[in-house]
């Protein structure tokens, strides 16, 4: 390959990442849970993306490792699990930077020997063998890497690791743009797309030559390098100087040393070794060359020049020795730089430091302190010295070193002296022989830090009840301002401008309820209407039937009964009531009529089941279970159970007689059988029913337990050769391998009067003794487990109360919602008085009965917009219980702070449900504390009413504080054992078909994994899994002692028992685990080891086309009867179009099939039929003109039949065979299935999903209209559609039940949590006893760690915001109850998880607490009262938008708006297009902001529709942007400083991951110290390490200040700012553009332009335009609530806006 094909290569990898670029994700690196993904980080993109931070200056080495360090020490406390990797060929992209080889090198070495990172460095390049070989093992689920190098060579390395990676299935996380809160880390992903993966694979020849080529090159330019400096000497030279020097060094300190000195002293060496080196060369260069010699001579400087350069370097690293952190963040910046002509030897000196660094190794045997590797040198300090020396020195002033420095400094270059030998270097002092200046001269070479200092405001004093019960622990050490102070005094008069005159700023607006769309009105009486409702009602009752077969219960509202009397119970016998004689007989009659009718029904049906029996025993007996389970009568089941043994017997005798290998399905069934006499109907066995059972046994060769049974022989003459009926295992190990699934569950058989339905188990009588009690609990328990159930009782409870009491059920997702809603509907039903309801539905789209019903069904921010509207609080007090379902989310990524508030808010009880939680007695401590503290409030409460009632003020006690007993009792509820068994299978493809193996879940474990942390709670057997692992376990250790013990047959629970239990199963699996953890804890590891290998199954990594295979997968399935399945993939593009791609197979496989002629007699029938009913037509018109004609009348009936003949071969010709659909035709009627379908008939998918369910096929996700998904949950449930693609929303609780889950797809959110939640929706309780789960396309390493790895802790987030705060305020002043309003403020502040038993974190809340206030009362939103004004109002209506929703008050407070709407002529009502598009443009900056990766914008894609890159703001609001930036910088960067106070001193000094200590005594006896460290002033609230770069206090104002600037361990940093920086930027300062989808589409209204051009995918797009066109509709309606001018211009011009946008929206 040529040049020119070599950049041709370059040149698509660079095209081929920058398409990727722009559809990258942003999502949360770790998803909810922790150590999980196992990920790489490239270190060459860590550094680089270090080295480009803004606050860092160069030669800064310390600060450098601050900041890899904060980043590395953030992943890990995020649960991060990777290691780091550095190539050796990456080395090669820095000969042009030799200031960075040392770092770099130090860098690998600092996280070898200081961090237990691990860090490869053994591999060359991305492209080797090794390399491929290692991805293959560990299986990485992404790597981080940067889209841009230092230079171009680097970008070009980057892009190959990059395009390597996604060949190997490797995702990629761009190093830059990442952002990170106190949970999370956000970064782009670009996933590895087959795309990709073919184009590594058809160009890699090419690629591989190119790679070669380009590190040829850099190669040359090491080379080049290299000979300009050290001539002749090559890299090889070098290397052996560089070790010769080390062992010099090893000879003269013996005793070994510090990896400072070493480094200082040998690199000093060996520079002025190689200086000298270079000078001689040049003086021999020949005479022709000596006229260019002299002119280039002056920039070559002597030999002692460089050794005073060398002398500064080393009282440099003295002072590093001596002087602590805290001296040294106090150093003077010098601004100067080196002159010109120094910069060869520092450049020689970098190059030394290096080869000294690469060969430390050597040092293996001498004692060398490697632990200060961060901090080896110091250029701000060297530059200080030098400054000192050639400047004020020379002026006069002298200043001394101090003893211990001086001796230091002499020891130190009196060893380079002694390694140098080749000549003489100069003596230690004085320090400079010559006068040559080494920094360039400057007007001002010493920055002034001193100017830069943040006045520390003081605060505003407020009087205020919340303020001071909250925080007045604080106010003491404050400064307040005085009351005439001028911050104070330009408080009162806030200037409004003369536009804003007709504005009601202060009038209360309508909330959020009141805005959300109604779905009908329910007070109207229009027939329209009410037909409406009740549609609405009769779809509720069917959706709920579809998902539940439980009849609807009359609810009718009984007085409660006071519990505390307590009557004597009455002796039944003695005292029996004639009324009591009567029921019970009464009941006993009815019991034998029961019977009788039971017994008619078996004695019709007896016939047909036995004589199936006979013909098929599997159909007879499955139509026998049909009938035992609706038979109620037992005895008659016993009869059934006994005909079904009788028939086994036979079909076994006659099976074993005819075939040589044995059909074990017929004696799984004989045993299912005896288990059900044996275990159901004990009471009824007779002796011939046992002596048959123990034949049945016999036969089987259970000789033992036969005889066991039925002791006498059993002589007969069939009985004589039972060998040949045996099935030749032991009774036990039968049972456990074949009937695992049957084995029957311990359940309880007292029935609980409160349940009529089913018998509940222990744990869940618990549950309905907390509803009870009316006492709160968290309950953890397995999906499908029936936890639910309690919340119907609590439902069910409360609305027999009274008809005043409310439960509120919160779930996560409107899906949710619309479930439960359907539930309660069909379950419930109960005459209210007028007006009100049961049922109602708060979601942020539209809602209904919502405050005028009894069972209210929403989602938590809209339930949190109900408890903090002050004019609420009536209705909040009707609460009586709230049910949180799938609480876990708590710890989720988006809202989990409102669940929080929520938790904290409420008074009555509640139940909170989940699944999955690994820390539930924290959580229940901390909801414990919450109750305390409630208990307290209410104490205090009833005082106060008490107290206002005796004074008379009070005449009529409000009811609500009366109410039924209150517990303030937090009870947890844990249950872990799942209904059914789940094993999993992995898919793997061999010659273009799909094969499964069994995965083993204990093939998941290692054995270090076992021996850290045990088995995982959750790890469960089946049955059959357990005998494999003791199978293996007997195998792999031949003389293991306990083997006999561990038998199946003769291990202790399962002695001479005929019938084993799932309980007895659990405790011999429990006992197992336990042994195999006892081999790994006593010596037997190794044998541990190889019980786990051989029990996984063979590594499958496959590069087909899985998408291609996926329909073969469903087709599989299909044939092993496993459907109905759920297949999880992870992007929505996927899900649609995997389903579709099913559809399109089975259609082929339809074409295939179809008879050649078919097509054209369809065709031909067609026309027929279109002639046929044209005649028809045309008879009846004439027939009404004229007289009815007999004949004619003949004639209109021959036409009428052949048009039905017609119509019916046409069905059939048409008919979708059997094979050719997923559909179960039977499942539903035809009626409803036209419902259904006509629901979705204007829906944007709704044909999309017609056609796909008439194949039996549906896809689900987040993006669909809640009609659609109906569509989906209703038919899948009814068990018509049998294949769903979804994604995770319909993890969360959604109930879909399956017979098998298939992941589909490997993704950032297959979480352990996820993986729980999606795979216990495999096995319907009472349809399957055993739920499959299959991976598809996941890699091994990942499915392990799904199984083994634990689900996420709950952690706090942070949990104020100014806008809650606000909103807080809000409640307190003007809640309808000011007391209680009060007690809900002040929990939310008292009890956030995060601080929840850490005081330093609550006051650094109570801090930031204090700062909001005082940044509402400055923008004027709250007075000193704390009572709200201003457009407090306007801003807490936008609280989604924080903190747009500040800018855009302050830009219309400023008039920016009314300068901006300006009609198109005077007088008129409407704007014109450019006054919409400069609105739009603003609105665009603000809300809904997505910024793109820096990189696009190289981009040379041509757009078509869009403009992709949105504009900046205007002039006008650009100014005032900054205006507003910089007042609440200055505000926060004030109370940062307060704050600081707080912050852990110990801990600042450590470097954060390596726990370097930098602390140490002052040095206070060298004046030269004290006079370079006095810049003592502006250094209070940023990190010292931050500090060496020169940086202050004052930096803190900037835009966009690095989070990592500020103190670490105080907790907060900028992203808790109210700030919005118009320009975002990366890590490595470039821009990062905004997305200008609302605008563009607003432009164009095109979604096809927006998926083209702007890279955003459709369905996203579309939720992303309805979120931005709602916000603009709030701000419309708010603004019109707001202005009593009717033709105010920006109202009007908003109004217009949003209708537009609307209009273009729905025309989608």
């Amino acid at each position: 390959m040529d040049l020119e094909e070599h950049a041709m290569v370059l040149e698509r990898m660079s095209q081929l990442i920058l398409s990727a670029v722009p559809k990258a994700e942003y999502s949360s690196l770790f998803n909810d849970f922790v150590e999980s993904e196992f990920f790489l980080i490239d270190g060459d993109s860590l550094l680089a993306t270090c080295i480009c931070e803004k606050s860092l200056k160069p030669g800064q080495q310390l600060h450098f490792f601050y900041l890899v360090e904060c980043y590395l020490t953030d992943l890990i406390s995020k649960g991060g699990q990777f290691a780091i990797v550095f190539f050796k060929d990456a080395e090669y992209a820095y000969f042009n930077f030799p200031e960075l080889l040392p770092l770099r090198t130090a860098l690998i070495l600092h996280l070898q020997h200081n961090t237990s990172i691990d860090v490869r460095t053994k591999f060359s390049g991305c492209l080797s063998q090794e390399w491929e070989i290692f991805l293959e093992d560990s299986y990485p689920y992404y790597l981080i890497v940067a889209d841009e190098g230092l230079n171009h060579l680097q970008t070009y390395l980057f892009n190959f690791l990059i395009t390597q990676s996604w060949a190997m299935k490797v995702n990629i996380v761009l190093s830059s743009g990442q952002t990170s809160d106190i949970l999370r880390l956000y970064a782009y992903l670009m996933p590895s797309m087959y795309k990709n993966q073919q184009f590594f694979k058809e160009n890699k020849k090419k690629i591989e030559s190119a790679y070669k080529t380009l590190i040829k090159q850099l190669e040359e330019c090491r080379i080049s390098a290299l000979e300009s400096l050290f001539g002749n000497l090559k890299w090889k030279n070098m290397m052996e100087e560089a070790c010769e020097t080390i062992s010099q060094l090893k000879q003269l300190w013996p005793e070994g040393s510090d990896i400072r000195r070493v480094l200082c002293v040998t690199s000093c060496s060996l520079s002025l070794r190689m200086y000298h080196h270079f000078l001689e060369n040049r003086k021999k260069t020949t005479s022709v060359e000596k006229t260019n010699i002299q002119e280039g001579e002056s920039k070559c400087l002597a030999l002692q020049e460089m050794e005073d350069l060398c002398k500064l370097h080393c009282l440099s690293v003295v002072f590093l020795l001596h002087l602590p952190l805290s001296q040294r963040a106090c150093t003077r910046f010098i601004t100067s730089h080196w002159t010109k002509n120094i910069h060869t030897f520092l450049e020689m000196e970098k190059w030394c430091e290096y080869f000294i660094l690469s060969n430390i190794n050597i040092c293996e045997f001498w004692n060398l302190n490697l632990i200060h590797l961060s901090d080896l040198s110091d250029e701000l300090l060297l530059k200080n010295i030098a400054f000192y020396y050639e400047n004020e020195n020379v002026e006069g002033l002298h200043l001394n070193l101090g003893d211990v420095i001086m001796k230091d400094y002499e020891h130190l270059w009196n060893t380079v002296s002694k390694l140098v030998r080749k000549f003489a270097v100069g003596k230690p002092f004085p320090l400079r022989t010559t006068k040559l200046s080494f920094l360039e001269k400057n007007p001002s070479p010493i920055k002034d830090t001193a100017k830069e200092n943040i006045p520390n405001l003081g605060f505003i004093s407020m009087s205020c009840e919340v303020v001071d019960k909250f925080v007045g622990d604080l106010l003491t050490d404050l400064p307040f301002l005085k009351s005439d102070d001028p911050i104070v005094t330009s408080l009162v008069k806030q200037k409004e401008f003369d536009e804003l005159v007709h504005w009601h700023s202060h009038r209360p607006l309508s909330d959020d309820y009141d805005r959300t769309k109604c779905q009908f009105d329910e007070k109207s009486r229009d027939p329209h209407c009410l037909r409406s409702v009740q549609k609405y009602h009769v779809f509720q009752r069917f959706y709920g039937k579809s998902l539940e077969s439980v009849s609807p219960k009359v609810v009718v509202t009984q007085a409660v009964k006071p519990k505390n009397k307590v009557i004597a119970p009455k002796n039944k016998k003695a005292h029996e009531t004639k009324a009591e004689i009567i029921t019970r007989e009464n009941k006993k009659r009815l019991f034998a009529k029961e019977e009788e009718k039971e017994e008619k029904k078996w004695s019709v049906l007896s016939f047909s089941i036995e004589e199936e029996m006979k013909e098929n025993l599997n159909s007879g007996i499955k139509n026998l279970e049909e009938f035992l389970k609706s038979c109620k009568s037992n005895s008659v089941k016993f009869r059934v159970e006994m005909v079904a043994l009788t028939a086994c017997l036979k079909a076994w005798k006659e099976h074993c007689r005819g075939e040589t290998t044995k059909d074990l399905n017929i004696a799984v069934q004989m045993m299912k059988r005896i288990h059900s006499l044996m275990e159901k109907y004990p009471e009824l066995l007779q002796e011939a029913d046992q002596q048959l059972i123990a034949r049945c046994l016999k036969y089987l060769g259970f000789d033992e337990l036969a005889s066991s049974l039925y002791p006498t022989q059993v002589a007969r003459d069939d009985m004589k050769k039972t060998d040949k009926y045996s099935i030749g295992i032991g009774p036990v190990r039968f049972q456990l391998q074949y009937m695992g699934h049957y084995l029957i569950r311990d359940e309880r058989k007292d029935p609980d009067p409160r349940v009529q339905d089913f018998i509940p188990d222990t744990w869940q009588r618990e549950l309905l003794d907390v509803v009870d009690n009316n006492e709160s609990a968290v309950i953890v328990a397995p999906t499908s487990s029936g936890k639910t159930y309690a919340s119907y009782y609590c439902m069910e409870k409360v609305l027999k109360e009274s008809s005043e009491g409310v439960v509120v059920y919160v779930a996560p997702t409107k899906a949710l919602v619309n479930q439960v809603a359907a539930t309660v509907q069909n379950r419930f039903t109960k005459s209210l008085p007028n007006g009100e309801a049961l049922c109602g539905v708060f979601t942020r789209d539209y809602r209904h009965d919502a405050l005028n019903c009894q069972v209210l069904i929403t989602v938590p921010a809209c339930f949190e917009i109900l408890l903090l509207a002050p004019h609420r609080q009536t209705w909040v007090k009707r609460i009586r219980y709230v049910i949180f379902d799938e609480v876990h989310c708590l710890g989720g990524e988006i809202g989990a702070e409102v669940w929080e508030h929520l938790l904290v808010m409420i008074r009555c009880p509640f139940l909170a449900l989940s699944a999955t939680i690994s820390n539930p007695q924290h959580l229940t401590e901390w909801l414990q504390s919450v109750k305390h503290y409630w208990k307290q409030e209410d104490h205090t409460m009833g005082k106060n009413i008490a107290f206002k009632r005796d004074a008379g003020r009070c005449a009529t006690s409000p009811k609500d504080y009366f109410r039924i007993k209150e517990s303030y009792k937090v009870r947890l509820v844990l249950y872990g054992e799942r209904y059914n068994d789940l094993e999993k299978h992995i898919c793997s493809i061999k010659h273009n078909d799909i094969y499964f193996d069994h995965f083993h879940p204990c093939a998941a474990l290692t054995t270090d994994h076992i021996e850290k942390y045990g088995f995982p709670s959750d790890l469960t057997l089946s049955p059959r899994e357990t005998i494999q692992l003791y199978d293996t376990m007997f195998q792999i250790w031949e003389r293991w002692p306990r083997a006999q013990e561990f038998d199946p047959e003769k291990f202790i629970h399962f002695k001479n028992k005929i019938v084993i239990k799932k309980l007895d199963a659990r405790k011999y699996e429990e006992s197992l685990k336990a042994e195999l953890t006892s081999w790994i804890k006593n010596g037997h590891a190794e044998e541990a080891k190889v019980v786990l290998r051989n029990l996984s199954p063979d590594s499958v990594f496959s590069s087909e086309n899985m998408k291609r295979m996926f329909p073969l997968l469903v087709e599989k399935l299909r044939k092993m009867e496993k459907l109905p399945a759920l297949f999880f993939l992870f992007n929505l593009r996927d899900v649609e179009q995997t389903a579709i791609c099913v559809r399109s197979f089975l259609e082929q496989k339809q074409k295939r099939q179809r008879p050649p002629k078919a097509d054209k007699e369809a065709y031909d029938m067609t026309n027929k039929l279109r002639k046929v009913k044209k005649s028809i037509e045309k008879q009846k018109t004439i027939d009404e003109k004229s007289q009815k004609n007999p004949r004619k009348m003949d004639q209109i009936l021959i036409h009428e039949a052949e048009h039905n003949n017609l119509l019916k071969t046409l069905e059939k010709n048409l008919e979708i065979p059997q094979e050719c659909t997923y559909a179960n035709q039977k499942a539903i009627d035809t009626e409803t299935l036209q419902m259904v379908f006509d629901r979705v008939k204007f829906t944007r998918k709704g044909a999309e999903l017609k056609a796909l369910a008439r194949r039996g096929i549906g896809y689900h996700h987040s993006s669909l209209n809640f009609k659609e998904k109906q569509l989906v949950e209703i038919l899948f449930r009814k068990g018509f559609i049998r294949v769903v693609t979804a994604t995770g929303t319909l993890a969360l609780g959604i109930n879909m039940p399956c017979k098998s889950v298939v992941f589909a797809q490997n993704s950032i959110y297959l979480d352990a949590l996820n993986y729980r939640q999606m795979s216990g929706r495999a096995g319907r309780r009472g349809q399957d006893l055993l739920g499959d789960v299959y991976f598809f396309d996941i890699p091994l390493p990942k499915i392990e760690k799904l199984i083994k790895s634990n689900v996420p802790e709950l952690r706090g987030q942070f949990p104020l915001g100014i806008t809650l705060v606000l909103r807080l305020m809000l409640l307190a002043s003007k809640g309808d109850d000011p007391e209680d309003a009060k007690a809900k403020v002040l929990s939310v502040l008292k009890h956030s998880l995060l601080s929840f038993k850490k005081p330093r974190v609550m006051k650094i809340l109570k801090l930031y607490f204090l700062f909001s206030l005082q940044f509402l009362v400055k923008q004027g939103y709250l007075d000193q009262e704390g009572k709200p004004m201003g457009f407090a109002g306007l801003v807490s209506h936008l609280h989604y938008h924080e903190p747009s929703n500040l800018v855009f008050v302050s830009f219309l407070v400023k008039g920016l708006f009314h300068n901006l709407c300006q009609p198109t002529r005077e007088g008129s009502k409407h704007f014109s297009q450019d006054v919409m598009e400069k609105l739009l443009l603003v609105l665009a900056n603000l809300f809904g902001r997505r910024p793109l990766p820096a990189k696009f914008q190289e981009t040379t894609v041509k757009f078509y529709q869009s403009k992709v890159f949105l504009d900046d703001l205007p002039k006008d609001f650009n100014d005032a942007l900054r205006e507003y930036n910089m007042d609440v910088t200055k505000d926060f960067a004030s109370f940062l400083l307060n704050v600081a106070k707080l912050a852990d001193m110990k801990q600042e000094y450590q470097l954060p991951l390596s726990k370097i200590n930098f602390t140490g005594k002052e040095c206070e006896g060298s004046e030269l110290v004290s006079h370079l460290m006095n810049c003592k002033e502006g250094r209070a609230a940023i990190s010292p390490f931050v500090c060496l770069s020169g940086n202050s206090d004052g930096d803190l104002l900037l835009p966009n200040t690095p989070n990592h600037v500020v103190l670490r361990t105080i907790g907060i940093n900028h992203t808790q700012a109210p700030v919005l920086w118009s320009e975002i930027l990366d890590d490595q300062g470039r821009r990062m553009p905004l997305n200008a989808y609302a605008l563009d589409f607003y432009k164009h209204g095109s979604l096809t332009g927006l998926v083209q051009d702007n890279r955003i995918n459709e369905g996203t797009a579309y939720y992303l335009l309805k979120d931005f066109a709602l916000t603009i509709r709030s701000i419309s309606v708010s603004l019109r609530e707001l202005c009593e001018n009717e033709d105010d211009n920006v109202v009007l011009a908003f109004e217009q806006l949003s209708n537009t946008f609307f209009e273009k929206l729905n025309g989608v």
